[in-house]
C-alpha cells in the first residue's frame, strides 16, 4: 500500500468483516427473517401490526417486501424493535481478506496491461517468453497493489 493511513483503514475494515465471516454459510429463510421469527414467536400478523401501529395487511406486505429484497433498513429496524430484536447488518467478503481481494483485482488488471503490451510486441515480432510474461505480471501486480490507482476498480 502506498501510505500507512490506507493500510490502517484496510486492516480496520478487515477486522470488522471478520465479525461476520462465520455468517457466510447462513441461508436466508425463503419467506424472510420477519416471517420466520414471527412464526417462531407465535405472533400473529395482527399482534405484530399492533406493535408497529399498522394493519395486519401492512405487516404481510412488509414480509413480502423482505422476501423480495425490496425492504428498507429502516423498516427492518422497526420490525426488529417491535419483536424485541436488534437489527444487525454487514458485509461478508467472498475472499479471505480485503487484501486478498485487492491482490486478485490487481493481478487481473496487471494481466490485462501486460497482455496488451505483449500483443503489440508480438505484432512487431518481439514476443516475450511465458516466464517473462509471468514475471512482468507479478511485477505489475505488486506495483498496482502498492499504488492502488483509481483504475483498480474500473
Amino acid at each position: 500500500m502506498k501510505n500507512n493511513k490506507q493500510y490502517l483503514l484496510l486492516q480496520q475494515a478487515d477486522k470488522k468483516l471478520n465479525h461476520f465471516k462465520h455468517l457466510k454459510s447462513t441461508v436466508i429463510p425463503p419467506k424472510g427473517w420477519i416471517n420466520t421469527f414471527r412464526i417462531a414467536l407465535k405472533m400473529s400478523l395482527r399482534q405484530l401490526g399492533n406493535r408497529l401501529r399498522i394493519s395486519p395487511q401492512s405487516v404481510k406486505e412488509i414480509e413480502v417486501r423482505e422476501a423480495n429484497g425490496t425492504i428498507t433498513l429502516n423498516s427492518l429496524r422497526d420490525v426488529a424493535n417491535a419483536m424485541d430484536l436488534k437489527l444487525v447488518y454487514g458485509f461478508v467478503s467472498k475472499h479471505e481478506s480485503l487484501e486478498q481481494m485487492i491482490e486478485k483485482r490487481a493481478k487481473e488488471l496487471a494481466t490485462e496491461i501486460v497482455m496488451r503490451t505483449n500483443a503489440t510486441m508480438t505484432l512487431e515480432d518481439q514476443q516475450n517468453s511465458k516466464d517473462r510474461i509471468e514475471q512482468a505480471v507479478a511485477q505489475k501486480t505488486a506495483e498496482i497493489k502498492f499504488e492502488m490507482p483509481k483504475i483498480l476498480w474500473d
